[in-house]
């Protein structure tokens, strides 16, 4: 094997994501050959050096693996929290493999949270280049009107300058409040919840339904399954890995 980055080495241990390991390093806890990391770019020889992360060699996964769960509100995405608050690994008891989510989802907001070892797959499945869908439905505060539907898929820029969009579809009322759904395709961070609250209707309560074409149904809060061949074969298919 070639030289590569660090953090593509770590992706393909079933570490984490190409974005994760830079957060890793940025933490201090990857050390290659014994000396802590702190350049995001390093270069390694996966033939001959050794890393660590938090003080465990890693090494690429022999076998991948590729789950959907159903992640519960005041559940933290990450596989450790220093707050020590209830992460989805407390779901993963059961799963002998290493994996590690695809993207994150608010400590607050339930559903469908995709998680692999498989690097290559994971970094294009976030990464805005190739537009996979994720569909939401929330519960927001007042009456949705078509004049924020128009607004939401015209894009609204978000706090880190970017142009959020989203196809909204008012599903229905009660009371003061309405119940949406919507499909973005490139999933910034707290995207949904900035644009419901640009149009004037924060969200109260959020749910991601769908990724991709892999949906939540059948699945009780905290559960887990496998995706089955045909289910990752799209997925890849989707972002260009056949």
């Amino acid at each position: 094997m070639s030289p590569i980055r660090i953090n593509k080495y770590l992706s393909l241990c079933g570490v984490t994501s190409r974005r994760g390991a830079e957060r890793l390093i940025k933490e201090q806890r990857v050390a290659l050959n014994a000396e802590t990391v702190t350049v995001l770019g390093t270069m390694i020889d996966p033939e001959n050096d050794v890393v660590k992360v938090d003080g465990t060699e890693v090494k690429p996964v022999l076998r991948k693996v590729y789950l959907a769960m159903n992640k519960p509100r005041m559940t933290m995405t990450t596989l450790h929290d220093p707050f020590r608050r209830r992460t989805v690994l407390h779901h993963l008891k059961r799963l002998e493999h290493r994996v590690y989510p695809v993207g994150r989802l608010d400590y607050d907001v339930e559903g469908l949270l995709l998680l692999t070892n498989d690097g290559d797959l994971a970094f294009r499945l976030t990464h805005p280049r190739y537009k996979v869908t994720k569909v939401y439905e929330a519960m927001v505060q007042g009456k949705f009107s078509a004049e924020g539907v128009k607004l939401s898929k015209a894009g609204i820029k978000l706090e880190d300058g970017a142009i959020g969009r989203a196809e909204v579809s008012i599903l229905g009322f009660v009371r003061d409040q309405s119940r949406i759904r919507l499909v973005l395709t490139e999933g910034r961070k707290r995207e949904v919840k900035q644009l419901c609250k640009k149009v004037g209707h924060p969200v109260e309560r959020l749910c991601r339904v769908e990724f991709g074409d892999i949906q939540l149904k059948g699945l009780k809060s905290g559960q887990w399954r496998y995706l089955t061949s045909g289910e990752v074969t799209r997925l890849q298919e989707r972002v260009g890995l056949t």
